[in-house]
């Protein structure tokens, strides 16, 4: 169990307000928030679940997805449990409305798993699986603990973050992939039971007040947030607010948790979405969760060539410098390249911490 941060007292009975998300929980002695990862004890604000993971594994860095971030290179997974989220189409539910302190295994130091990635050879580590912003302060523990070892530190997040706590949360990662799960505030109460603003402010932030690299999923559920029109929005707001530059993921969904009901997305409809995403003017966008070649492919932005043409997780030709320039024209491919693309390809390696010597 650890202090955390981002909360104030309420009331004369040792009651708390959770300051971490815009959910801003209203937590009695003995209890916890929605998110099952902060509670109040004593009248203070804890981790009960400090360390505790679901899981550690080296994946390709383009699982996250992060396709303009160290591209081909292994990335050392790991997650808890808990969201502050409640999407019915949650494809990572039975993790992400978990209680942590119920997970198995002993707690983990950041140092812990920054000597696991070194040992291992991974040139990163993603706080994933669940919502890594609910352990704020052990996550960046853990990003600090990377750096140390120069080790990059990524994040998959929903980017449900205070205004508060936002600085503290993006800041501490090389990289993140926010999930914009749509595009309506109806979408968000109604299948998130959250808000799309917060998200919208987090986005804002992390592409105006960092130098956190940022890329950017949606999952398209069929018949509800895959119009024409809501695409074209999304896409024209990312391309005005953000920056035409930033990487729109777009990622089939699969029958899962309160939603098995809805069929999967049909690849057309990806497609289909990609086409109006890039004619708002987004330079950048890719296919997710289905065998797509061209939707997986970056392009160069001067010369319009394949820079780096994958075939899911593998990288098959790779057109860029060491600096990320195209090789026939010079040109910059936005993102975070640092030497010659790595080789892991589509491997997964499940570990357990911590490594024996």
């Amino acid at each position: 169990m650890s202090a955390a941060r981002y909360w104030h007292p309420e009331g004369d009975a040792d009651g708390i307000v959770c300051d971490l998300c815009p959910r801003a929980c209203r937590i009695a002695d003995g209890g916890s928030g929605v998110c099952h990862a902060r509670a109040n004890r004593g009248g203070v604000m804890v981790l009960p679940a400090w360390g505790r993971s679901s899981g550690f594994c080296i994946d390709p860095v383009e699982k996250k997805p992060l396709n303009h971030f160290l591209p081909g290179s292994p990335v050392l997974s790991f997650g808890s449990a808990g969201c502050n989220l409640a999407c019915d189409c949650c494809q990572n539910w039975r993790i992400s409305r978990a209680r942590a302190e119920t997970l198995p295994g002993p707690e983990i130091a950041p140092e812990e798993i920054a000597d696991a990635a070194a040992r291992t050879g991974c040139r990163a580590v993603a706080a994933t699986y669940n919502e890594p912003a609910i352990a704020l302060e052990y996550v960046a523990e853990v990003a600090a603990a990377c750096r140390a070892r120069e080790i990059r530190a990524v994040a998959v997040t929903a980017g449900y973050v205070a205004a508060a706590a936002r600085a503290e949360f993006f800041t501490a990662f090389d990289a993140v992939n926010v999930d914009l799960k749509g595009f309506s505030e109806d979408f968000y109460a109604a299948v998130c039971h959250a808000r799309l603003e917060p998200v919208r402010e987090s986005l804002r932030f992390v592409a105006r007040e960092t130098a956190t690299w940022l890329e950017i999923t949606t999952l398209l559920i069929p018949g509800l947030n895959d119009s024409d029109a809501e695409i074209g929005a999304l896409a024209a707001w990312i391309a005005a607010e953000i920056s035409p530059d930033v990487p729109l993921h777009l990622s089939a969904f699969h029958p899962d948790h309160k939603m098995r009901h809805i069929p999967p997305t049909p690849p057309e409809t990806l497609s289909r979405a990609r086409a109006r995403a890039r004619a708002e003017g987004l330079r950048y966008v890719y296919t997710g969760n289905v065998h797509d070649a061209d939707g997986d492919t970056t392009f160069c932005p001067g010369c319009g060539r394949a820079a780096i043409r994958r075939d899911w997780y593998e990288i098959r030709d790779y057109g860029l410098s060491d600096t990320g320039h195209c090789t026939a024209c010079d040109a910059r491919v936005p993102g975070v390249f640092d030497g010659p693309p790595g080789t892991w390809g589509r491997r997964r390696q499940p570990l357990t911490l911590p490594l024996r010597r």
